[in-house]
């Protein structure tokens, strides 16, 4: 790697990892290995195999403090997967969609405890939905054949997968990731937020210990205890990483173009939603509001500014606080807008740059309602109150239970002030509306990886819609939602005039 990458990768890792602020929190050390674990099976070649070559590694079930170590513990990991076959890779996702599930309600509040920010009801909503991430069954060989033979397309595994993960779903987007890599063949090493290393760190270590137990491979998730720009750096470089997996902004997203390794970089959002006359305003506000409340807002896919027709704005508003929103006073909103958002200086005069005050990423209504000057009724799950196209709330992809409403005179405009909303990152787009018309230019002009009509966000992800689960979604890159396919390459075997029997 160049000196100029090297130093591109430490100025900008720093935006990702320190994104939601919050410093490194020491992980609990491992516990040792389990005395009823099967030995690591041999190679049969007479000689040392991956399992026992490196006895510094063992012991750690996927914890290490270096990120070389952790690279190589994987690099072995990948190399007993690879003489287990498909069996063992069906194992371990049962194992983690299993083990996900069965600790939901512990690992959420932990990771609640640790990060302070969203829900507990959802942090252990999203670990018992990992069962709906794809496996290895999607995986599926493509064939042909022909008079000169036949040809097989399948789907191989790259090695070891070094990922970043975010501090807003620290264990479902590692637990996802795991069950998406490891089906398609590889192990993975993460460098997760600072701000949520710990949580990380003990799922990765209980998933090792079940893995071990069932298959004798002990390191298919590594992670780095203590994360920082450093570990990040030296995961990105070490040999045996292949394949990166980003989570962060554009400056995170460049470096990783720029290792010279092939990266599936996951960007920002800051989804728009249009509401038109056609649409049911009851159904609106309600897929609103459970989208932009869910884990307050933290969701990437998450509802956070809407752009409403002037005829039904007033409509809107009225059943999104008959369904539990509670709408703010012009004067509420602009004590809130002053205690969310740091407004720098513009150069040159020109207009100043709003910044969002971490303090109030993910937090709960009320503490959005206390600096807005107001009590809120028992079980509020979200603000909202009437701005301008222009307004923080709308520009920035501000992560709180509050939504922006916008009037817009026409589709024409509400397109039009999406677009600049959406800041073409192409992430995730919204729209309530029956208008086959409407529905197909927002579609065509937002051209976003995901683009959800008359529903909440989720349902882009296979709740409350047909499809399927993934928490890395790459926007940038353009492999989409992530599955286990996003972790392979594709190898062609031919056989020529033979085999094929008729």
């Amino acid at each position: 790697m160049s000196a100029v990458n090297e130093t591109l990768i430490r100025d900008v890792v720093a935006e990702v990892l320190g994104r939601l602020g919050g410093a490194p929190v020491p992980a609990k050390a491992p516990p040792a290995a389990p005395a009823s674990a099967p030995a690591a099976p041999s190679c049969g070649c007479g000689g040392k195999s991956a399992a026992t070559s490196s006895p510094g590694l063992r012991g750690k079930f996927g914890v290490f403090q270096d990120a070389g170590e952790a690279s190589v513990a994987a690099h072995e990991s990948f190399l007993q997967l690879q003489k287990q076959g498909v069996a063992a890779r069906r194992k371990v996702e049962e194992i983690v969609k299993t083990l996900a599930e069965k600790n939901a309600e512990e690992w959420g509040r932990i990771e609640l405890e640790e990060t302070k920010i969203g829900r507990l009801d959802h942090k252990i909503g999203k670990l018992q939905i990992i069962k709906l991430v794809p496996g290895v069954d999607w995986l599926r060989p493509d064939a042909r054949s022909g008079d000169h033979g036949i040809t097989l397309e399948e789907y191989t595994p790259f090695g070891v997968v070094g990922a970043v993960t975010p501090s807003t779903h620290s264990i479902p987007t590692l637990s996802g990731n795991i069950v998406n890599i490891v089906a398609a063949g590889n192990a993975v090493v993460f460098n997760p937020h600072p701000s949520a290393a710990r949580c990380a760190a003990l799922a990765v270590r209980v998933y090792n210990e079940a893995i071990y137990r069932e298959t004798g491979i002990e390191n298919l998730a590594t992670i780095i205890e203590k994360p920082s720009m450093e570990s990040f750096a030296a995961m990105c470089k070490h040999e045996a990483v292949r394949l990166l997996l980003v989570t962060g902004g554009p400056g995170v997203v460049k470096a990783a173009m720029q290792t010279g390794k092939r990266a599936i970089c996951a960007g920002p959002g800051n989804p728009p939603v249009y509401v038109d006359e056609t649409a049911c305003m009851k159904r609106a506000a309600k897929a609103i509001i459970q989208g932009a409340s869910f884990d307050n807002n933290l969701l990437c896919i998450g509802e956070k500014e809407v752009f409403a027709l002037e005829s039904v704005a007033d409509q809107l508003m009225a059943q999104m606080e008959q369904n539990g929103a509670v709408k703010l006073t012009n004067a509420q909103l602009d004590a809130l807008t002053k205690a969310a958002f740091t407004i720098t200086p513009g150069q040159g005069g020109g207009c100043g740059h709003a910044s969002v005050n971490k303090d109030f990423i993910g937090k709960d209504p009320a503490v959005l309602a206390k600096a807005a000057g107001l009590n809120l009724p028992a079980g509020t799950q979200l603000l909202f109150a009437e701005t301008d196209a222009n307004h923080p709330f709308v520009v920035e992809e501000q992560m709180m239970p509050f939504v922006p409403i916008v009037r817009v005179k026409d589709l024409a405009e509400g397109v039009k002030r999406s677009l600049e909303a959406e800041h073409g990152y192409k992430h995730t787009s919204i729209i309530h509306s029956h208008d086959l018309e409407a529905l197909t230019e927002m579609g065509r002009a937002l051209d976003t990886t995901l683009f959800i009509k008359n529903g909440p966000c989720m349902a882009g992800l296979g709740l409350g819609g047909e499809g399927y689960l993934s928490f890395s979604i790459a926007t940038p890159t353009g492999e989409g939602v992530s599955n286990p396919r996003t972790f392979t390459r594709v190898r062609r075997c031919v056989m020529v005039d033979n085999l094929r029997i008729y």
